[in-house]
This record gives structure tokens, sequence and C-alpha cells, in this order.
């Protein structure tokens, strides 16, 4: 679990990264959302027989998941600024 945790945080991090612009919610909100991201799409991927645990393709797996839901989260609470 706390594995994951980890490995989400750098994810949502890259997916960050991947991603310029203000968001509404500042860093921890967006670290936040691409660790449930990153959980989300993972866990997805392997229920679908996409990849194994541990796989590369897993870890870009989660990248997309944390940059959709980053999206989403955007579409959902535009920035004032």
């Amino acid at each position: 679990m706390i594995y994951s945790i980890i490995i989400g945080l750098l994810i949502g991090i890259v997916a960050k990264l991947l991603m310029p612009g203000r968001d509404p919610g500042g860093f921890i909100i967006t670290t936040i959302i691409g660790i449930v991201g990153s959980v989300v799409a993972s866990y997805l991927g392997q229920i679908l027989g996409l990849y194994a645990n541990g796989e590369p393709a897993g870890f870009i797996m989660s990248v997309v998941g944390a940059m959709l839901l980053l999206f989403g989260y955007r579409l959902l609470r535009p920035s004032t600024a």
C-alpha cells in the first residue's frame, strides 16, 4: 500500500509536468489526483488483463490515468487566475 502511494506520488508529479498550467487546487490536490488516477488506471489495466503487475505498460497507463483525472478536475474546477 505504501509502495503504491509513493509510486502514485511520482506518477502524479510526472502527470503534472506533462500537463503544464495552473491548477485550481495547487500542488497537493494535483498530487492526490495523480495518486488516485494512478491507482485506478493501474488496477483497471491489470483487471482487464492488459499487463501484469510491475510491467512498464503499467507505469505508462498510470500516467495516462492521472492525466485524464487531472484534465477532468480542471474542467470541473476552472482556475480563477
